[in-house]
């Protein structure tokens, strides 16, 4: 048990994007097992707090490798490649027009409380992000384009936002 492996290694997966999610839940299962807490109840304070300690390390692992963005910014990260997620400037224009349509929409849905607007927004927000998401597969695992699945991954930022704010909307809108 290496405490220092990438999260890919610690569950004993290729680093790559698609992943089988169901393998991941099997080994993240196995980890929990044997290292969760709740058995270490009567042992010693070293041991209940290395517990404790493999426990959190097993549960972010998890957490990043089961979300498709966390895990193409981790992909990333482990081939040292800067996302340069803090310069909107590398944005093309395109994107960030379209980005404002988008919004503009939400924001009438939202000020109009039209549910079945902001739930139709939400489904073509979700096609768009899978077929981006596919992409970035693409790009990651067969051509291995870092510069291209950054730039993927900044846009895809943007848009896991977007839907956060219709999923924020749709909540307001059904009070």
């Amino acid at each position: 048990m290496d405490f220092n492996a990438d999260h890919f290694s610690l569950f004993q997966l290729p680093p790559t994007f698609r992943l089988d999610g169901a393998q991941l839940d099997r080994r993240y299962i196995e980890w929990q097992s044997q290292v969760h807490p709740d058995r270490f109840v009567g042992a010693g304070d070293a041991e209940r707090r290395l517990s404790l300690q493999w426990a959190t390390r097993v549960n972010e692992a998890y957490q990043t490798l089961k979300k498709p963005l966390p895990r193409a910014k981790y992909l990333l990260h482990l081939a040292a490649h800067d996302i340069e997620s803090e310069n909107n400037a590398l944005m093309p224009a395109d994107f960030l027009v379209e980005q404002m349509a988008w919004r503009e929409a939400v924001a009438e849905a939202r000020a109009a409380h039209e549910h079945h607007e902001l739930e139709h927004l939400h489904h073509r927000l979700q096609r768009e992000m899978r077929d981006r998401y596919e992409e970035l597969a693409v790009l990651l695992d067969e051509r291995r384009d870092l510069n291209q699945a950054a730039d993927r991954v900044r846009r895809l930022m943007f848009l896991d936002k977007l839907l956060a704010e219709i999923d924020e909307a749709m909540a307001e809108a059904e009070e």
